[in-house]
């Protein structure tokens, strides 16, 4: 018998010199640890941004180094992850290619400061998208607010069609700049996290009017003993919300990144509540900072709280129901809410409370809530481009509910996020595997009697 792999109703097996044996008996769980083991062990991998200050670049991100010009700009690809750095004076531009007029693009900036860098409530970020003339369709800024402690912090530019500036196909430039007010020290860069995402038309024009009738009353938060969910580092490692109670713990300077999936039709509500502190006494402005993006990274809210050492509580502000219409409201807020798919929860817990009340952990409870009935979205006249950005799936949910991974086997998932970088820890893997299953040849050829 040759070798290979066959399968069946028990999943892949090698076959051929007994190791059919060893993957069945464990080998299969030695290879997912080794898989684990060796992709949290990559720079900006599942397991990195642990410490305060940290955030979790996508594993498969692109390195990408912006211009000084427009001239000399580097193109964006939607649908793929870049990584780049942005220096204090200065600004960069990257290049975007529309082919067609009726494309939506948008494009996210995820700025993301050294730990204990020095920040003041006006820095941040400016993103714009030009036309070849130079001439702006849309720009959008982020900056760290009252808490005064570094943070990823996300802008948005957008082009839209049928908009009197930029209407037509081409090619379109990012430009990148920070909004400093000049107490930052000028040899320190921010990394950046840029991940472009294109929307088709739809196959027949509706409503350009935004819904004008949905409850904008602010729900009772849920009652309930809250369940053990730590967030991720990044908008790549977010972990899966549901609705429900939900507790964390969190160190000052830290953030945590959730994905909440929500359906066309539904209406999402959330509240954080950072817990009393049994030591210190003071003020912190701004000490708990709670933020909701929309699937391509779009702020939708953003609410902090300031802190005196007593249980305290911020929520969001009452958001519309998802609906594509949504898009043409006057406010930002309900004009962000315009597609289903992942919004992301995103807590920071401020550096300046470990002066204040110590390092911590301080426990934060999460309510999430979900009002409002489900129902088809809209049909596009084309694929979005990445192609699954709007679209939920019932492993998503059930991974919300359940904490799990959304489907599919953990290691596996974990080397899918990795892409390209992972491939090191592949070959990695299967020396392990190979190792591994070498020695078990080699017992079981001595345990066999000879003729």
């Amino acid at each position: 018998m040759g070798h290979g792999r066959v399968r069946s109703d028990r999943g892949w097996h090698v076959r051929g010199r007994g190791r059919t044996t060893w993957w069945r008996r464990g080998g299969r769980a030695a290879v997912v640890t080794a898989v684990l083991c060796a992709v949290a062990a990559l720079p900006g991998g599942i397991a990195a941004g642990s410490e305060p200050g940290t955030y979790a670049f996508a594993p498969d991100a692109l390195r990408v180094t912006g211009a000084a010009s427009p001239a000399d700009a580097p193109r964006l690809t939607p649908g793929r992850t870049y990584r780049s750095s942005l220096p204090r004076n200065g600004r960069l531009y990257y290049r975007l290619d529309l082919a067609t007029a009726t494309t939506t693009a948008y494009v996210p900036v995820t700025a993301v400061p050294p730990a204990h860098a020095t920040v003041t409530a006006t820095d941040g970020i400016r993103v714009s998208v030009q036309d070849a003339s130079g001439s702006s369709c849309a720009n959008a800024s982020a900056r760290f607010g009252a808490a005064l402690s570094p943070r990823p912090v996300t802008a948005l530019a957008e082009r839209e069609p049928g908009r009197t500036l930029c209407p037509g196909a081409g090619t379109y430039y990012v430009r990148v700049e920070r909004v400093d007010s000049g107490t930052a020290d000028a040899a320190q860069r921010w990394d950046l996290e840029i991940k472009p995402v294109t929307e088709p038309r739809l196959t027949k024009t509706g409503s350009t009017t935004a819904p004008r009738a949905w409850d904008s009353a602010s729900p009772e938060p849920l009652a309930g003993d809250p369940r053990d969910r730590t967030g991720g580092a990044g908008f790549v490692t977010a972990a899966p919300l549901g609705e429900g109670v939900w507790r964390t713990r969190i160190t000052p300077g830290r953030t945590l990144f959730y994905k909440v999936p929500v359906d066309w039709g539904r209406q999402v509500h959330a509240v954080a509540e950072l817990d009393g502190s049994t030591s210190g006494h003071g003020y912190v402005g701004g000490a708990l900072n709670l933020s909701l993006y929309n699937p391509v990274r779009g702020s939708v809210d953003d609410a902090s709280l300031g802190y005196t050492g007593t249980r305290k509580s911020v929520a969001l502000a009452p958001l519309p129901p998802v609906e594509y219409p949504n898009r043409y409201a006057v406010l930002s807020g309900e004009s962000a809410m315009r597609f289903a798919g992942d919004y992301y929860l995103v807590v920071h817990l401020s550096e300046q409370m470990a002066e204040t009340f110590g390092q911590g952990p301080f426990e934060v409870t999460l309510r999430v809530r979900l009002d409002g009935q489900a129902h088809g979205g809209p049909e596009y006249a084309g694929r979005p481009v990445p192609d699954d950005v709007f679209t939920l799936t019932e492993q998503d949910r059930e991974a919300a509910a359940t904490g799990g991974t959304g489907g599919g086997d953990t290691a596996m998932k974990a080397l899918a996020v990795g892409g390209i970088g992972a491939g090191t820890v592949l070959l990695l893997v299967l020396g392990v595997w190979t190792v591994a299953a070498r020695r078990t040849q080699t017992r079981v050829s001595a345990q066999k009697p000879t003729a």
